[in-house]
């Protein structure tokens, strides 16, 4: 009985090019990038990405997908028990955990969800919880874009670890505030989460306030939801 021979490298498949091109954005950032460089990488010929993907683009738009998937939305479940503000803020904790991990891709989930399937499953899932829990359509949608400009710009950069370690950098004569500032990049990690954490429970606290407002109630005008 013949049997055919295994091929040396897994055969190609589109889980194969996300996960190749996302340690490339990762390791690199987007301008790594191109199909040259991803058929190099995954050991086949550049054409062959083109019976997965026709552009870099589509690569891209993918792989920002695959880091939308790794939120999660249990929380937003009729089931899960999380009343709207508890379900906001853990799932706002997730969000930025996925985002951190992939920095450099942040730019393009910035552009909004588009045709992308788990980007549009985290917009409805977190709209549709918010509409559940009382607020009007039209500051459901607002409250979706305040979280999305609030998670992506955390993770955009590094407060922290936008100082240098040098004692000597700041000079007390011109900046008298900034005498203990080079010790913040060594504790980067603990002084962005801290920040995050005060910043997302000042946004809720807000939005609790305006919760009280509307009194919880379902209804207003209609809106089109803006994307987390």
């Amino acid at each position: 009985m013949c049997r055919m021979a295994r091929p040396r490298k897994p055969l190609l498949s589109r889980d194969r090019i996300v996960e190749t091109a996302c340690a490339l954005v990762d390791a690199e950032g987007l301008a790594a990038v191109s199909t040259r460089r991803l058929a190099a990488e995954l050991g086949v010929s550049g054409p062959s990405l083109y019976n997965h993907f026709r552009t870099k683009d589509q690569i891209l738009e993918a792989v920002a997908d695959s880091v939308s998937a790794q939120v999660d939305l249990s929380m937003f479940d009729a089931a899960d028990g999380r009343d709207w503000r508890t379900a906001l803020h853990d799932w706002a904790v997730s969000y930025r955990a996925a985002l951190t991990r992939h920095p450099n891709i942040v730019p393009v989930l910035a552009r909004g969800p588009g045709r992308r399937p788990a980007g549009l499953r985290l917009a409805d899932a977190m709209f549709g919880a918010m509409v559940d829990a009382g607020w009007p359509p039209a500051q459901a949608t607002s409250i979706g874009a305040l979280m999305r400009y609030f998670i992506m710009g955390s993770a955009l950069g590094s407060f922290a670890g936008g100082f240098v370690d040098d004692e000597t950098a700041y000079d007390p004569a011109d900046y008298p505030h900034l005498g203990q500032a080079h010790l913040l990049a060594d504790r980067q990690q603990l002084i962005d989460d801290r920040a995050f954490e005060t910043g997302l429970r000042a946004l809720l606290d807000g939005l609790a306030l305006q919760y009280e407002q509307v009194g919880g109630a379902a209804g207003g005008s209609s809106a089109p939801a803006v994307t987390p």
